[in-house]
């Protein structure tokens, strides 16, 4: 049982407001393994005052040293990776491996390459009469959801502190826990106080008020494409900068010539990754009809192998969903899907001797119309939807852009070559080319309505900066400025 007592703001752990605790399930067995305060707008009020009061101090410090922060922050998760990937695997449902590599290791990857883009970032560029600088874009409110807490904290805290902009973060009620083991590290790094700031509470609360509060420069926030909108539209009234990474129903596209083999295996893999909790989920598999039998074969065997079980134990490829709720919401789908279409995969009711627990049976249907609603609308699930198309590769691109979010992609094809021909007519943030891997260092997010802004990489940095030029009375008189930091 982890109990966390109290919110860290202004460069201490400090009482929350009032008694109230949110309290944490463990996925697999529906125990409550801990609790965190549930701070409310008081407790935001100052949070968000403080990290005002350390806007100067922290801009003033030389961007290599706060880069050298950031880097601490990912040395400090790799000492306690055990830890933290033991209790994301309880919170969110993560397999260990899984857990460990992604959910820890993913997440101080991108501490150690935003610190590294800070390093390498220009200190000023001169265009003409002109020295334009970057300056930091201010107060930040981070608002991070529950399928990956870690990783999409580093995703926001890392280039916020680099770029020298205080930070208040508002972790998921689902999956806190791990945040407040990343303050503990922060604690002693030799932030100014209130640099950075942690708050747990409901989003209806404490995410509301960093949304508009007129202290707050930028909001960032990670979440369904809902939670967007009421973010955009709270932080409008203050005129305020927004970063959003939102909902997505990405499509894996098959072209005719590929290995059929390993465009399956990376197909199954894109789509059930963390258990389908990931909003770059390559969920809308879009293959040939001439190709769909072996496809269907290639997929129901391979789903069909996978091991649920408990995410503590060895052997297991799929564990539970994160919480009660989202295991109703995947259910709905799924007996949705035994409508719209051909089920091969899984299905509805409960895993075999898996009687506590948030379990849901990796499921695929096959044979779905492009407009079916487990086809359109994101499941955030281990569920896999296959349509077919038989007009040719334009039909099938056509298909994968007939969807109202634009967040990933995968194209697999006979060679490297024409997969890009394909990939740059897809409307979509980024795509896996004939199997390629996740790159930190990339620019992330999305078009349409998977969201607004770019993470991860100097991309995801230059987010957190403002532009300030500097007009002079000609170009000689900027000879006589050497660049600083």
């Amino acid at each position: 049982m982890i109990e966390r007592r109290e919110l860290y703001i202004d460069g201490q752990w400090v009482a929350p407001t009032s008694d109230e605790v949110i309290t944490v399930d463990e996925a697999a067995t529906e125990d409550i393994i801990g609790t965190v305060p549930a701070g409310d707008v008081t407790d935001a009020e100052r949070a968000i005052l403080a990290a005002r009061r350390s806007a100067d101090l922290l801009a003033e410090m030389p961007i290599s040293d706060r880069a050298d922060i950031v880097t601490a922050i990912a040395a400090g998760l790799r000492e306690r990776e055990d830890e933290l990937a033991r209790i994301m695997a309880q919170e969110v449902g993560t397999p260990m491996p899984s857990s460990l590599r992604v959910q820890v290791g993913l997440a101080a990857t991108v501490f150690e390459t935003i610190a590294e883009a800070a390093r390498e970032l220009p200190a000023e560029e001169r265009v003409g009469n002109s020295m334009i600088i970057r300056v930091p874009a201010g107060v930040v409110g981070a608002i991070t959801p529950w399928n990956y807490p870690l990783y999409q904290l580093a995703a926001k805290v890392g280039p916020a502190l680099a770029a020298g902009c205080p930070v208040v973060v508002k972790p998921s009620s689902v999956a806190p826990l791990a945040t407040f083991i990343l303050a503990d590290i922060v604690d002693g790094l030799g932030l100014p106080a209130g640099a950075f700031n942690l708050v747990s509470g409901r989003g209806a609360l404490v995410g509301d008020l960093l949304s508009s509060h007129p202290q707050v420069d930028m909001v960032s926030l990670t979440g369904s494409t809902g939670a967007g909108v009421q973010v955009a539209r709270a932080a409008a009234g203050t005129v305020k900068k927004v970063a959003l990474e939102l909902g997505g129903k990405s499509a894996f596209l098959l072209a005719e010539g590929a290995d059929l083999d390993a465009a399956m295996a990376a197909a199954v893999r894109g789509c059930f990754v963390n258990n389908g909790q990931t909003c770059s989920a390559t969920t809308r598999l879009i293959v040939p009809q001439s190709l769909l039998a072996e496809v269907e074969e290639r997929v129901a065997a391979l789903v069909g192998a996978m091991t649920v079980g408990n995410p503590l134990d060895d052997g297991v490829d799929i564990g539970p969903v994160a919480s009660a709720a989202q295991y109703r919401t995947v259910s709905k789908y799924v007996d949705m899907g035994l409508e719209e279409g051909t089920l091969i995969a899984g299905g509805p009711g409960r895993v075999d001797g898996l009687d506590r627990g948030y379990f849901v049976k990796p499921t695929v249907f096959s044979r779905l119309d492009p407009g079916a609603t487990i086809v359109q609308e994101e499941i955030f699930g281990p569920v896999l939807s296959i349509v077919a198309y038989d007009e040719g590769i334009e039909q099938g691109i056509a298909i994968a852009n007939d969807n109202d979010y634009g967040l990933s992609g995968a194209v697999f094809a006979e060679d490297i070559p024409t997969a890009v021909s394909i990939a740059r007519r897809l409307r979509t943030g980024q795509v896996a080319i004939n199997g390629g891997r996740f790159n930190a260092k990339a620019p992330f997010g999305g078009f349409k309505q998977s969201g607004v802004g770019r993470e991860l990489g100097h991309h995801g940095l230059l987010e957190y900066f403002e532009l300030l030029s500097m007009q002079f009375p000609s170009a000689d008189d900027l000879g006589s400025f050497g660049q600083t930091v």
